[in-house]
């Protein structure tokens, strides 16, 4: 029996190297993902202060798909299918905004903000009403931070058992929105995610970062500062908890989770210009302990937790080729700017650091796409990349 194109790249691909060129550049590949890792993935959406009241709505956008998040009349966050049940016109043509209800722009057919059908002009009195309510997705508000997924079977237990205690101290659910701003990449999106879990490239290509924090050093360089990190922790109101099960084929997909907190550098004690706050401390957090928190929650969703401010990346494919990479910058939700914080201050590092990557990641693109491209091996300090790489191939092939 003759291999189909993926089983052959599969079969072909040398362990402990990075992917061959066709999984970056198949579109038969990229429909597979989306299918079956971006479908049955828990994805990050937003924060719940950016629908802080009923009809506050915002609207998320994944591989032709559209999907608006809103605060409805019974005070709770409902995650919508934006295809209307008549003809499929998208329903919601605004980013966000605030409405009493969703009026589709083609026929008016209108649905509250639940999704069910509550007008359609000519044969409301003709249709059982009740089978035409906007498709909704499962929606999950985990400190604040809201989740989705596709699978109707998906679970979130397991993330929340796990992280629930680590997380608590930020109080991240009482944190506002300071900043988002999305950096749309001009990669697939798996070169943006294996970039963003190695820090081999941190000291060539990120100094503003390097320079403050362990991250960008091999682990046995900073072991002893990192055990320092973790024994004051508690006494500055943190957790001791360390947690990884990412890249885990073990277990059903989407639920990815990991909390590793390790230490910063030369006195720092956040992730800013010069390494000082910059925002008052987070949740009930008492003192910087001098470390910084690596989170990942899904395939496709990070954070970088300090004691005085939290940074949540998302990576989202919009083609075979491009990717939006959003941030949002979150500080206390009591924070008002330009007395408590210097919006400037707060997002400098991971502005200047992200508009590097963007570089490097369209760089690498570029060369990927190469003749003459032939994978490398993987370094010791790219071994998430290589978890990663591994978790991949074997969501693929299944």
């Amino acid at each position: 029996m003759n291999q189909s194109p993926i089983d052959e790249l599969i079969a072909g691909q040398l362990p402990g190297h990075a992917l061959q060129q066709g999984f970056y550049r198949s579109a038969e590949i990229f429909e597979k993902e989306i299918q079956r890792i971006f479908l049955k993935s828990w994805l990050y959406v937003g924060h719940h202060s950016q629908v802080p009241e009923i009809g506050d709505f915002l609207v998320f956008h994944i591989a032709g798909e559209s999907i608006i998040i809103v605060r409805s009349a019974d005070d709770q966050i409902n995650a919508l299918i934006n295809v209307c049940r008549h003809r499929g016109s998208r329903v919601c043509l605004e980013e966000q905004g605030n409405a009493a209800r969703f009026v589709c722009p083609y026929h008016a057919w209108t649905y509250d903000l639940e999704g069910n059908l509550k007008g359609a002009p000519q044969v409301m009195d003709k249709i059982d009403i009740g089978k035409y309510s906007l498709r909704r997705v499962k929606l999950e508000n985990f400190h604040g931070m809201l989740f989705i997924n596709f699978d109707d079977n998906a679970e979130f237990e397991p993330i929340a058992t796990d992280l629930d205690t680590p997380l608590a101290p930020y109080d991240i659910a009482n944190t506002k929105v300071a900043h988002r701003q999305n950096y749309p990449i001009k990669s697939n999106w798996k070169l943006a995610v294996e970039n963003f879990c190695e820090c081999y490239h941190c000291i060539p290509a990120h100094r503003e970062f390097a320079v403050g924090h362990g991250r960008a050093r091999p682990v046995e360089k900073v072991t002893e500062l990192r055990e320092e990190v973790i024994g004051r922790a508690v006494a500055c109101g943190l957790t001791s908890d360390r947690l990884d099960v990412t890249w885990d084929t073990s277990q059903p997909i989407g639920l990815d989770r990991d909390f590793d907190r390790y230490p910063l550098l030369k006195g720092q004690v956040t992730g800013s210009r010069d390494g000082k706050p910059v925002a008052p401390l987070l949740g009930t957090i008492k003192d910087y302990d001098g470390g910084a928190t690596d989170l990942q929650i899904g395939p496709v969703s990070y954070g970088l937790l300090y004691c005085d401010h939290v940074v949540l990346y998302r990576f989202t494919p919009t083609a075979i080729d491009t990717t939006d990479c959003e941030i949002t910058w979150l500080v206390r939700d009591s924070a008002v700017e330009g007395e408590h914080y210097k919006l400037d201050d707060l997002i400098w590092l991971w502005d200047v650091t992200t508009i590097a990557d963007k570089r490097i990641i369209q760089d690498n693109q570029y060369g990927v796409n190469s003749r003459f491209f032939v994978p490398g091996p993987f370094t010791p300090m790219e071994i998430c990349t290589q978890r990663f790489t591994e978790w991949y191939l074997d969501i693929i092939s299944e």
